[in-house]
């Protein structure tokens, strides 16, 4: 399918977070219109003044290639009218944490034109989602749904306390992500699609998108699971004493890579990242292939996804475990942090609830999700709305699951 009729056409960023509003201000600084959206009420301080003041993209944005755009951006459109947003546009981001999909899917569908191409960053179930609830609203457009393993960059939006200025600064951009669409038979139209995305362009003009094996296969590549929680969880003293006991007084110097991982914490994650291979090769989908000795850093794994790989397939940048290092994102600062509040409740509860449905045990999730829920006081086993039958794939066998991700046939 020739995507070039994308060119031209505007592009609707929904989501006033950091991804949100860098993906936007990426897009319109190489020259395309673009509109960004945000929800009620989040937008009376996300999208405040922004049609007045732009938004400042700069940052490291560290990469293999050295690739780099920064400057003002000027929206053609800030609104917090959904049909406004998307009126026309080739191209559609969902730039946002996981919590806010369902809502916003929702207010998006009706308004949905045939043609179009939604990108989810980053997926973390998305386009499950979205497609049951394409169903559940009897929308027949013909628009193509697609998900990637995560952002184009690590990007953060300069505050202080709450008071966040209209300026994002990225930490890297990533030169290669793992993207699909659902079903599958519209993968290589979504992948040419991202090449007519600037927010895409260090990837497009890096190591290339990579081509996952079914949507299942880019959700099995999104690092945060495996990264985050295990150091979050196992590493939650030295959050909650920095700035406390030691340290200073300033919290929001504390990082998870740089103070948090250790080697035993490292093992943890190979071994969780183990599970998530056995439930891929149980449900018969792909996922990412990790060296053992590539969760020992202080980038774990994430490196590769901007730094790349040698010609021996190992890291071409390695941060040393027993080395201090600057390298990796401030937070969290609390056990309240999408780290946990995203990643345990979504990602491993979607792992446990695949193994539970093909009998593939997993020890090491689970674990999380039960620490997890202590020190939440909770159980997110029982009550994470994610499970699924929110998914719509809920009591599928392995076969119609996989005639579902590949060919969009879908026998309830």
């Amino acid at each position: 399918m020739d995507m070039k009729y994308l060119k031209d056409k505007p592009i609707a960023v929904l989501g006033g977070g950091a991804v949100g509003k860098t993906c936007a201000a990426d897009c319109k600084l190489a020259g395309k219109e673009v509109r960004l959206w945000d929800a009620e009420p989040y937008a009376k301080a996300s999208l405040k003044d922004l049609d007045k003041t732009g938004i400042l993209l700069d940052g490291v944005q560290r990469n293999k290639y050295c690739f780099e755009r920064s400057g003002r951006a000027f929206f053609d459109l800030v609104t917090t009218d959904i049909a406004a947003a998307v009126k026309d546009a080739g191209q559609i981001i969902i730039g946002m944490g996981s919590w806010g999909h369902e809502s916003t899917f929702r207010a998006l569908i009706p308004h949905l034109e045939d043609g179009q191409v939604i990108h989810i960053f980053t997926d973390n179930f998305g386009c499950l989602l979205f497609r049951r609830l394409m169903r559940e609203m009897k929308c027949d457009k013909k628009v193509i749904v697609g998900g990637w393993s995560s952002a184009p960059y690590g990007t953060r939006i300069e505050s202080i306390g709450k008071f966040q200025f209209p300026h994002v600064g990225a930490k890297y951009r990533a030169i290669t992500l793992r993207g699909a669409a659902l079903p599958m038979t519209d993968t290589d139209a979504f992948l040419e699609a991202s090449t007519y995305l600037p927010c895409m362009d260090a990837v497009t003009n890096g190591d290339g998108a990579a081509k996952a094996n079914t949507i299942l296969d880019v959700d099995f590549a999104n690092v945060n699971p495996v990264i985050h929680v295990p150091a979050t969880v196992l590493g939650v003293s030295t959050m909650e004493n920095w700035g406390v006991i030691f340290c200073g007084h300033d919290k929001t110097t504390y990082s998870m890579y740089s103070h948090g991982l250790c080697p035993s914490i490292c093992e943890v994650q190979y071994q969780f990242y183990n599970e998530e291979i056995a439930l891929a090769k149980a449900i018969g989908v792909g996922c990412p292939e990790y060296k053992y000795e590539m969760f020992f850093s202080r980038r774990s794994v994430l490196t590769q996804e901007y730094m790349g790989l040698d010609e021996n397939g190992n890291d071409n940048v390695v941060f040393p475990l027993d080395q201090p290092s600057n390298e990796g994102n401030t937070g969290p600062n609390t056990i309240h942090h999408r780290y946990m509040t995203e990643d345990v409740p979504i990602g491993c509860k979607i792992y446990h609830d695949l193994g539970a449905q093909y009998n593939v045990p997993t020890p090491i999730i689970d674990s999380m999700i039960t620490l997890s829920g202590a020190m939440h006081k909770k159980n997110f086993f029982a009550e994470s709305k994610y499970n699924l039958e929110y998914l719509g794939i809920n009591d599928m066998s392995k076969e119609d699951l996989l005639l579902y991700l590949n060919e969009g046939i879908y026998n309830r």
